[in-house]
Parts: structure tokens; sequence; C-alpha cells
């Protein structure tokens, strides 16, 4: 599978000011491939063949654009190569029910990235100062330029770099991503995967998540950074549009927006990582997140949350761990009672589940992930008793009529990782 970790680059200000320039060249490239494109007849070949058509002509433009000299080979080449990769990704767009327009002219705001692909850049790992390393590249702007680089974990076991990839943040820093292939790690076999090793998890609003075995997950906390994003935009709405003082406010409220979307992000890979990793299958809802945000209702907690983009996620570290993670049927997840599978109708503000036919009462998101265990143990193929899942739950109390739910609050994850999940389980046991 392929693996693309990302680390923070900490270029001189000669060296920042080279890969500002090689990127608007890239940049200025990229619109001169895209009008030559356009020009081309669709029924002259198809998507890849019309592209490679432009592509082509790289040597040619070098006679009368000198600037492209100074810039490896394999940059330029994968900068008109990008133009069928976007419009790939806006099939996949409208497939998906997005209305989408053609490919536009990138201003220099809009143009972050750069790429090496196969060669033209070396990583030392041993030099550098400060215990930092060292990514060699080679013309970045006509020169060889040695851009320290922190580390702050290992790359995983591979035979070769792919790709190298310099993107700038809105914040001004450098970032840089290795696209690597490392060895997928076998799932464990349908027939082998014992129920007492799978997990069902709701996504709810109120809590992030609540899964089968009682824990319950809260939100990340961004109320502070929301006030301060709040007082920053407000700040830059005073400032006359694109004077340094803007572009000095601008840069401020992008770091805001970096801060609350990097607390997000490492805050649902710590969470995937702990399931695919504890557990053989992970089964979760496979909600309809775009037609759920169009009903307004709640639409921004809906946002704010990501349920989407954590299911990514947990499948990507399902990938990467060896784990099933299998989206079941949301419907009928929070009605239908986990014990006897009668369906009651509640409002949201009903928190508890009390069933009317058999008396079972539970957590409502906690019987909400039990069904979800059902189902998605019924959709894998895993042989399970027909006995309802309530009676393999984690059960606190000692009379093994009361389900006490293990509650985890987002801070410990987010600042302790997530073995805060796994010692808040023990500590109820």
């Amino acid at each position: 599978m392929n693996y693309s970790p990302r680390f923070r680059l900490f270029p001189t200000t000669e060296q920042r000011r080279a890969m500002d320039w090689q990127r608007n060249i890239v940049r200025q490239l990229y619109n001169h491939a895209l009008k030559e494109f356009n020009q081309i007849p669709e029924d002259e070949g198809t998507l890849r063949q019309r592209v490679w058509m432009v592509r082509d002509t790289l040597p040619a433009m070098k006679d009368w654009w000198p600037d492209l000299t100074q810039v490896y080979s394999t940059i330029l080449q994968k900068a008109v190569e990008r133009i069928r990769d976007n419009i790939q990704n806006l099939g996949k767009l409208k497939a998906k029910g997005y209305d989408v327009g053609s490919l536009n002219w990138k201003p220099p705001r809009d143009f972050r990235s750069f790429t090496y692909r196969q060669s033209g850049f070396e990583l030392d790992k041993k030099s550098g100062p400060n215990g930092r390393g060292l990514l060699i590249l080679k013309k970045l702007k006509g020169e060889t330029r040695e851009i320290p680089i922190r580390l702050h974990r290992d790359l995983p076991d591979h035979d070769s770099i792919k790709e190298v990839t310099l993107k700038k943040d809105p914040t001004g820093a450098w970032h840089v991503s290795f696209c690597i292939e490392t060895g997928t790690p076998e799932k464990p076999a349908v027939e082998s995967i014992d129920p007492d090793d799978t997990v069902g998890i709701d996504l709810g609003v109120l809590n992030f998540i609540h899964d089968s075995d009682g824990r319950s997950v809260g939100r990340v906390d961004l109320d502070d950074d929301r006030k301060r994003l709040e007082r920053e935009q407000r700040s830059l709405s005073q400032k006359e549009y694109e004077s340094n003082n803007w572009e000095e406010q601008r840069r401020r409220v992008a770091k805001v927006h970096a801060r609350m979307s990097n607390k997000k992000h490492d805050y649902k890979h710590k969470l995937a990582h702990f399931y695919t990793t504890e557990y053989d299958a992970v089964f979760v809802e496979n909600l309809n997140v775009k037609g759920m945000l169009e009903s307004g209702d709640n639409a921004r907690n809906k946002v704010d949350v990501g349920w989407r983009g954590f299911i990514t996620i947990l499948e990507h570290h399902g990938e990467k761990n060896g784990c099933h993670v299998v989206q079941a049927d949301p419907r009928g997840t929070t009605k239908e009672c986990a014990s006897c599978g009668v369906s009651t109708d509640k409002p949201l503000w009903v928190r508890e589940h009390s069933c009317p036919t058999c008396g079972f009462e539970i957590d409502r998101d906690w019987n909400a992930a039990l069904n979800v265990l059902n189902k998605g143990l019924s959709k894998l193929g895993v042989v399970h008793s027909e006995a309802p899942p309530v009676e393999t739950a984690t059960a606190v109390s000692t009379d093994g009529g009361d389900y006490s739910s293990i509650v985890v609050d987002a801070s410990r994850v987010t600042e302790a990782g997530s073995p805060a999940l796994k010692e808040a389980a023990s500590a109820a046991e």
C-alpha cells in the first residue's frame, strides 16, 4: 500500500525564496499546459494521450522559456500530468452527485506544491542541525540545496521513496511528504475471527463515538480556538486588502485554522489506530453525511465532528494494521432494541433506550453500537451466536442487569494518545 508520512521543513531565508520561486514557475507551467490542453480536440485521443501530447513539448519549451532549465525534469513532467489527475478527481466528484465545472487558471495563492518523482532528491537522516536530518534537492532554482527536516518518526520499511512533494501551507510553513510503498499486512481470515475480537461503533454528536464494548469518547473541545478565530478574523476584516498588515493578519488566521485542523486529525488518527490494532474487525455506520448536512438540522455540529473523514481514516488504518473495517447499514440502529429487535421511536433528546417489550435499558448510543456490531458481523460473514449481542457486552455491575458506559474525555486521547482508551477500559473492569 502507498503511505505518505509528512514532515516539517526548516529552510533558510534563501532556501525559502528558492522554493517560492520554483513553486511559482511550476504554477505558470501548469497554467500554460492547461491552455494548450484545452486547445486539443477530445477526438484526438484519450485523456491520458492528450495530456501526454502537452508533456512531450516540454523539451521545446525550454528553448524559449529558460527558467524551466533550472527546474528538475520530473517536476515539470509531474506538473503537466497534474491536469489528468485533477480531471479524474472532478469526474469522481461528479459521479457522487456534486456539481463540478472545469479546470481553471491557478492564481499564486491556490498553487502550493511541486513534486519530485523517482529521482532528484536524497534523504540524509544522520546530518543536519540539532539532530535533524537533511533533505537534499537537486535543481532547486538551478542549484542543489540541503534543507533541514524534522524527522519526528521513522519511515516504515520500504524499498525506495517513489515521490517527494513539497508544500507550502497557508501559514507560510513548508512541509514535505514522502510517497513510499510498504507491504500490506494480511487481514485475519473471516472464518477465524472471534466475535469477541470485533467492535461496533456508533457515531454521534454529543459524544464523538460510542462503541459496543461500552466506551464513550467525547468530542475535541475547540471552543477556545473558535473564540480566538473570531477575534483574528474580525481583525483581518479591518485591514486593507492585500496590504502588508493584511497579509500578516491572514497568516494569523491561517495558523488558528491549522491548529484546529491538526487537533481533529490527530484525534481521529489516534482513535483509528487504537481500534484497528485492538480488534480484528471494526464495524461503523455507513452514514449518508452529504444528505444529513443538507437537512440543516444541527448542521454545524455535524460538519465539525467530521464523520466521513473519520471513516476514511479508519479504513486507511485498517489496511495498514491488517484489520477488517466494514461499513454497516445504519437504518434502524437507533430505534431497534439490541436485546429483542423490536423497533421503538424515540425523539433525539431521549438519551436512554428503554424497550417496552423486553424491558432492556441501556444508553441510547450504546444500544445503537450493539446493533451496528450485529449487522457488521452478518455483513462480514463472521459465524456468531444467534443470541443478542448484549449478552457479550461489557457489563460493569456485579448483578449483570446494569450496563455502565466507560467515559473517555477527548483531551486524554489528544494529549496522551490512544492508550488512554485501554487504560479507561482496564480501570472500569
